[in-house]
């Protein structure tokens, strides 16, 4: 039986148009009588019906949510989407994640937006969208993130393969103690880079000297490596996460009189447009966003073909970018 706004109006002891204007973010509304709607609306399986907008024939929408919008890799992310889309004549889309929020805060804003298909690129993740995308029949891609969902689409970079190359890359040049800089502990790109850089570096016998977590945030990193920097037991190697947090080393170890490449060894992960300035020339692992973006808009295009698909992981191998800092 479909559950309708009266069911939820009843629930709560309202009216149908409270329970309309609870899921419009600019209406005026009791906050308390807001939250004991959506609750109930979440407990009961009730989503508003999506207001379509009006487009040419064959042209569809799709919505990119994206969080961290101030890292470069992200703005270059959209870049390559925008010009996949243009190319099959779709609309995109951008939601941004406010900083500090989950994906989630962005539900009502997806799903008025009339959108035909939902991109999620934010390390904030959580299934609630993702879960109402499904319930209304949008396709909905993880970009960049994988979850333990069997019936999600995800396209991801080998992250794991990318902390084993690091590893690699460290002990090749020579270094004897190795530290790690880790992003946002539960995202799976942090936890897959970490493993796959722990794997390889107990197959070669050795382990971290030093962990520390960055954030993906330069400021946090660059005081967080000043204090490793100026200690006793100032690793060979670092190996940091992202390339803002590589970068945020660079500048760490040159501020004390370090030659990054010379004195130590510093990596990133992304190749961000900075990596490869003068001033930085970081030796980092480049993502294949080209192909990641491909991938994702083909597997939207599966859903929309046979919307009972299975969900689906592609994975994209990254390659080791050398420069000078590592």
């Amino acid at each position: 039986m479909k559950i309708t706004a009266k069911d939820v109006a009843d629930s709560c002891g309202t009216s149908t148009a409270a329970v309309s204007r609870a899921f419009r973010a600019e209406a005026k509304i009791n906050p308390t009588l807001r939250a004991k709607i959506l609750t109930s609306a979440r407990e009961l399986g009730y989503a508003p019906p999506a207001k379509r907008v009006t487009r040419t024939e064959g042209r569809r929408t799709v919505s990119i949510v994206v969080g961290d919008i101030a890292n470069p890799f992200y703005t270059s992310m959209l870049e390559v989407f925008a010009k996949g889309m243009a190319a099959l004549q779709h609309d995109m889309l951008v939601h941004i994640v406010p900083p500090g929020k989950s994906v989630d805060s962005t539900v009502s804003q997806v799903m008025r937006s009339g959108s035909d298909a939902a991109i999620i690129a934010s390390a904030n993740l959580s299934s609630e969208l993702a879960g109402e995308c499904k319930r209304r029949g949008m396709p909905v891609v993880l970009f960049n993130r994988i979850q333990t969902d069997p019936n999600l689409n995800a396209v991801c970079a080998d992250n794991y393969n990318g902390g084993i190359l690091a590893a690699q890359r460290l002990v090749s040049r020579s270094c004897r103690t190795i530290g790690f800089v880790g992003g946002i502990p539960d995202t799976s790109t942090h936890l897959e880079r970490r493993r796959g850089f722990l794997d390889a570096l107990e197959s070669e016998g050795m382990a971290l000297t030093f962990e520390g977590s960055g954030q993906y945030d330069y400021g946090l990193t660059f005081s967080l490596i000043s204090k490793l920097l100026e200690g006793q037991s100032r690793p060979e190697g670092l190996f940091c996460a992202n390339d803002i947090m590589a970068i945020a080393a660079i500048d760490a170890a040159r501020r004390i009189g370090l030659v990054p490449g010379e004195d130590i060894s510093i990596l990133g992960f992304d190749d961000v447009p900075m990596a490869a300035w003068t001033s930085y020339q970081l030796t980092t692992f480049r993502q294949r966003v080209g192909q990641m973006a491909t991938d994702t808009l083909n597997l939207i295009e599966d859903v929309w073909q046979d919307p009972n698909a299975a969900g689906s992981l592609r994975m994209v191998r990254c390659s080791l970018i050398e420069r000078k800092s590592g």
